[in-house]
Formats: structure tokens, sequence, C-alpha cells
């Protein structure tokens, strides 16, 4: 498969079937990560994996802050579902930005590093096509983040969780707009 038939063929996965992803996998999409361009050569991502023996106590937190966010009124979107679809993933990959650490959460770098690490999630969900495995990048955590922050005992700000597992569902293309209609080239 070359770059642009993993481009293609990924997909966002919500049901995983109940089998183990051998560890060595796991670390090759974690080395792919690793591989993305980053502003200042700062590479700012940080990864924790939680694998099939923790997520019940992963599912306990994301379920903690997602009761606390609804009992302060937050629209709380997919968040339940997502809950659902990490309790059946092997895997799940929580990422940080070390980055934020380093000052000012107004400064640009802040961006350039988020940037980075939007870079380095698209690696992983690519290798993992790659390899036969399925992907779900999550920002639902958000609901939970202090929870989940807490329970991973990490104080680097949370980009998001990437769940990943043998996909059980092969999902239609979504539709998408061609590029010309998002494309502009001035002076022609």
């Amino acid at each position: 498969m070359n770059a642009f038939e993993a481009i293609a063929a990924r997909r966002s996965i919500r049901r995983f079937r109940d089998e183990p992803v051998p560890r060595e996998l796991t670390e090759k999409v974690l080395a792919a990560a690793c591989l993305a361009p980053s502003g200042k050569n700062r590479q700012p991502w940080r990864f924790v994996v939680v694998e099939a023996d923790r997520r019940a106590e992963m599912l306990r937190a994301m379920r903690q802050g997602i009761e606390r966010a609804r009992q302060a009124g937050v629209d709380l979107g997919s968040s339940e579902y997502t809950a659902r679809v990490m309790e059946q993933a092997p895997v799940t990959i929580f990422v940080f930005n070390d980055g934020f650490r380093d000052g000012d959460p107004d400064s640009p770098m802040v961006t350039v590093d988020v940037q980075s690490i939007g870079a380095a999630v698209e690696n992983m969900c690519l290798a993992a096509t790659e390899l036969g495995l399925g992907t779900l990048w999550i920002c639902d955590v958000f609901y939970a983040c202090e929870e989940l922050r807490q329970w991973l005992g990490r104080h680097e700000q949370m980009v998001c969780a990437v769940s990943l597992g043998w996909p059980d569902e092969q999902p239609e293309p979504r539709p998408r707009r061609p590029w010309q209609e998002l494309t502009e080239w001035p002076g022609r």
C-alpha cells in the first residue's frame, strides 16, 4: 500500500474485534508518529499506552469526567458513545503536548506544537491502516480531561486519544468536498 492508498483507505473505526494487538504493531504505529514533521523539531508529543488490562480503570476515569460535565450542564456530544468504543478497543493511546509546560499558554508555539502533534496522530492512523489495524482519533476525552490526566499521572496538555485495534466494521468513505471547491489560485 502506498501513501495515497493508505490515505484513501483510512477510516474512523468504532467497532473493534475482541483480539489483542501485538505489542510490536503498537510500537510500529508509535514509531511512525515520531517521524512526523515537527515545528522547530520540538517533537512535543508524548504517548501513554493503555492496554486491555487497564481498560476498566480508564473507563472509570472517563465516565467520572462525563458525569462531572453532565452535572455542570455541558452538552456531552458523542462522549458516552465514544466511551463505549474505548471499551471495545484493545489499545488506547493518549497523546499529550509536552511543549505546553514550557510557559505561556497563549504563545504561538502552543499552536505550532499542537499542529505537529496532529501530524503525528495522522501518521499513527495511516501506519495502522497499512498494518491492517483500525483507529479512532478521539477528542471526546476532553470531557474527562482532568480525571484522565489525574489517573495517568500526567500534567501536560492532553491533545487527544487514539483507539487502536482490529476493525470489526468496514465503513464506507465519508463524503469529502473536492479540493477544487476549497482552493484558490490568486492571479489566475
